[in-house]
């Protein structure tokens, strides 16, 4: 009775084992799809973009077969690039702060609201992803030139007696890049304060604290990693960025992914837009991995709090 008992009880463990594998098999098949077309698309695209930045060019021959560090010396050692690496960091950088301080509002007054008027004020700050970015980045270009709607409006008014340089500079472009990427923080935002437990709020409100002190002490520290994951998103997108500072910054306002398209289309030196097209990645993935330790550990903190 006793091995009986045991070989159905090791039979229940083998068929629930089998069970676990199937599940496991299915997933995977149904992964199998989409990590296909990862690999294919981006994975094999990194690794041909990393082999070519290492090898050599001359402009009548093309791109040799020899095997070369020149390509990342020539950028890590040349002041030009060099500027043209701080202001793709730095361009990406303030755009990243001004899309938190202005998304922030925003985002809390999405949350708070209810029923259609929330659904409403969504599709709002979802509408221009629905627009080309050509097309709005144009926008901006009508707004900031100089016959344009600000510089035409303060010399009408004798403010200004020339018009003011708003276009092709790094203004327009952090201008662009902001309201480009301003949904993305937004809504990073609002699932932090979605997820926030009003009983907190009302707790710390009861224990004496005034709106100030609740807002920076228990409010504000609970949406830092809706605010951590936003500013991955929109430091990403911002330092690989084309389209926006091409069209308003132009070739005034050079950026790493604007040099990339310039070597490869222009000067056709593959192998050296190669290597700063790889670097601009390693610079995403970079930022992308801090990024994720100060996520992990901000949520540990509340986690503790």
């Amino acid at each position: 009775m006793h091995l009986q008992v045991k070989s159905n009880h090791e039979l229940l463990i083998e068929q629930q084992k089998k069970k676990w594998k199937r599940k496991r098999l299915d997933a995977w098949l149904l992964l199998l799809p989409t990590l296909g077309i990862f690999l294919f698309f981006f994975v094999l695209p990194l690794i041909v973009l990393l082999v070519m930045s290492f090898k050599t060019f001359d402009a009548s021959l093309g791109v040799g077969d020899q095997w070369t560090l020149q390509n990342y010396l020539k950028f890590l050692s040349d002041p030009f690039y060099l500027e043209v690496l701080w202001r793709t960091i730095k361009i990406a950088l303030v755009t990243t702060v001004i899309t938190i301080v202005i998304s922030f509002p925003v985002a809390y007054q999405i949350s708070r609201a209810s029923g259609r008027l929330k659904n409403y004020l969504t599709l709002l700050v979802l509408s221009p992803l629905l627009i080309s970015m050509v097309i709005r980045n144009y926008g901006w270009v009508i707004v900031l030139s100089n016959n344009g709607v600000i510089n035409k409006t303060l010399m009408d008014l004798g403010i200004i007696s020339q018009p003011l340089t708003l276009l092709y500079s790094e203004f327009s472009v952090i201008l662009g890049l902001a309201h480009v990427l301003f949904p993305y923080m937004v809504l990073s935002i609002m699932g932090s304060i979605e997820r926030i437990d009003p009983s907190v709020i009302k707790a710390s409100q009861s224990l004496g604290a005034n709106p100030l002190r609740t807002f920076f002490s228990v409010f504000f520290p609970l949406t830092l990693p809706g605010i951590f994951a936003g500013s991955v998103m929109v430091f990403s997108l911002g330092v690989s960025s084309f389209v926006t500072p091409a069209i308003l910054g132009g070739p005034q306002v050079k950026v790493m992914a604007y040099l990339t398209y310039e070597q490869v289309a222009t000067m056709a030196n593959w192998p050296y837009g190669a290597a700063i097209g790889f670097l601009l990645v390693l610079i995403a993935t970079i930022t992308i991995v801090i990024y994720s330790r100060i996520l992990n550990r901000v949520e540990k903190g509340v986690a503790i709090q």
